[in-house]
């Protein structure tokens, strides 16, 4: 090796980084390449939505890119070529901003590196060999079509070839440096291969249509418990359990990870007839995490709803933490355009508008007058607690308002109070950030999404009625053994159709799902883009739009 490959390195990565297959796509169907990606959608999914001709053309470029990085080593042996080929996917996968102004992309290099394994074959890499990796690459496409796999499995028998053949020590480990690079970048797919979710030849990823509706979702895990649910991270649970691995170790890691998609929900099927497939997207932040470090959650939720634009869905929901990440959604819909987003905060208020008017009245009907009542809302800080305050506020004798931030609970209580004042009533409102003050509640309601429960029997007055509307439940089920305590489950809907899902959501069952979620399918099926939930105002007529509308398609509030 000498200067003249030195010099032609950076000349390969520039080769390789220029996006030609990117501009041509653009160019050929008018249409953005980042949501047609063949390995997020499948070869037929992409090629129904931007076209096979400028697919195969973008193909074509990316494979003469490959070649010519490689064809510049001609004459300089095995080594160079292979150097300047690993610049060239490089290049192609890590391109300078320069050119791609707008955002990061993330193409993966399957005819990039088709291209480098055909200009290694004119740089001592014998062509029967070249053309092993080649057969072994198309019996896995036809065994599994998986493309991903394909693509990977080219990379890694090219390096395998080479073990067997008489080259140097340093062609063999940049040969196995670029399968590393090419697992690497194919990682995701990989995990969705696990977990059964990656697209494949027959079975594509659908498209939004007149019947089918194409919708994401994103959530977090409550506990470290909920990480080894996915077939990706499992294998670390017995080194946790054992002590090797410290669960701190997982945490530090898991902020590195780009959101991912981890599920879905198929089988969901309306009244009208429409099928709803829903992706469940998940970056691995435990919720102390997500509250503690909310510039890198408003990030982690602006890349999982690029993420979910790529794949093809039309609406974006974010679930339990994440609905208050980045100004409650604002952020990242401002960020991300192309989807539209959503906290899910107004049927799930909706059902809650619901539930209140029949709990009040059968409490009532058991119990005191209204208006000598206590009540405490507990997670006032919330929208959907808050819409729950605002609703009861007028009705009992004295409202408690419980929550993480005093300065503003008490500007909530100041709203509360106006409101009340023009109603003619004359409840006292007050707040505090202890929970246990709900011990003097006769009537408490509860909303937080605290990953524990955050109400305890020795909180409790006994004889006291509990709405929980937490997620996961806020109420220690030990609290049921107080005397006279009744519990009552709320903010959970039964899906329309036969629900499937590969992740257990700890809701009761594949077809019982929060509220929020309910939302994201439901403002996807009705493209009401206008109804979206974000930010900490919700409007009565989006509530009861969710509501009627959620009735019409299927949806069931589950009592």
């Amino acid at each position: 090796m000498n200067w003249t490959i030195v010099l032609l390195t950076p000349i390969a990565y520039l080769i390789g980084a220029l996006p030609l297959g990117f501009w041509l796509v653009k160019r050929l169907s008018g249409k953005n390449p980042r949501l047609a990606s063949v390995y997020n959608l499948g070869l037929e999914s992409a090629a129904r939505l931007v076209g096979l001709g400028p697919l195969l053309a973008a193909l074509v470029v990316d494979i003469f890119k490959g070649y010519l990085a490689v064809y510049l080593a001609r004459g300089q042996g095995l080594e160079a070529a292979l150097l300047l080929g690993l610049a060239a996917y490089l290049g192609h996968i890590y391109p300078p901003s320069f050119l791609i102004p707008e955002r990061p992309f993330r193409p993966r290099g399957g005819g990039v590196l088709l291209g480098i394994l055909s200009g290694l074959s004119v740089s001592g890499y014998p062509y029967l060999q070249a053309f092993l990796p080649v057969v072994f690459a198309l019996v896995a496409y036809a065994l599994t079509g998986y493309l991903s796999l394909t693509v990977v499995t080219l990379a890694f028998t090219m390096a395998l070839v080479l073990m067997f053949l008489p080259v140097s020590t340093t062609a063999q480990v940049l040969a196995w440096i670029l399968a590393a690079l090419v697992i690497w970048r194919f990682k995701e797919n990989l995990g969705r291969i696990l977990e059964g979710t990656e697209p494949k030849l027959g079975n594509p990823s659908p498209l939004p249509g007149k019947d089918q509706v194409v919708c994401a979702f994103m959530i977090h895990p409550l506990t470290l418990e909920d990480f080894w649910q996915s077939p990706r991270f499992a294998w670390l649970r017995p080194l946790v359990r054992a002590s090797l691995v410290r669960q701190s170790w997982v945490e530090r890691i898991a902020e590195f990870f780009r959101p991912m998609k981890v599920g879905e929900i198929s089988g969901v099927r309306t009244k009208d007839g429409r099928e709803i497939r829903c992706y469940l997207i998940s970056a691995p932040l435990l919720p102390h995490q997500i509250t503690g470090k909310p510039e890198l959650a408003t990030q982690r939720a602006i890349q999982g709803a690029r993420l979910a634009a790529e794949l093809g869905a039309t609406v974006f929901g974010l679930g339990a933490f994440w609905s208050v990440v980045g100004e409650k959604g604002l952020k990242v819909q401002e960020a991300v355009p192309e989807i539209q987003v959503t906290n899910g905060g107004a049927y799930t208020a909706g059902t809650v508008k619901a539930a209140i008017p029949q709990i009040l009245e059968r409490f009532e009907r058991e119990g005191k007058p209204l208006s000598e009542v206590t009540a405490a809302v507990v997670g006032a800080n919330g929208v959907v607690a808050f819409g729950i305050a605002r609703q009861i506020a007028p009705l009992v004798g004295r409202l408690i308002l419980i929550g993480r931030n005093q300065e503003r609970l008490e500007k909530s209580a100041e709203t509360l109070r106006r409101m009340v004042a023009r109603k003619g009533a004359d409840t006292e409102i007050v707040t505090t950030t202890e929970i246990p003050a709900i011990k003097e509640a006769d009537l408490v309601f509860t909303a937080t999404s605290d990953p524990g429960a955050v109400i305890f029997p020795d909180f409790v007055k006994p004889g006291a009625w509990i709405y929980d509307e937490g997620v996961p439940p806020d109420v220690d089920p030990a609290v049921k053994n107080v005397p006279g305590v009744r519990v009552i489950p709320g903010g959970v809907v039964r899906l329309p159709g036969e629900a499937e899902v590969n992740l257990d959501l700890r809701f009761g069952g594949p077809d019982l799902v929060p509220a929020c979620l309910a939302e994201t399918m439901i403002l996807a099926a009705e493209e009401a883009w206008e109804r979206k939930s974000l930010g900490g105002q919700t409007k009565s007529e989006n509530i009861q739009f969710f509501v009627d509308r959620a009735a019409e398609l299927g949806f069931e509030v589950v009592d």
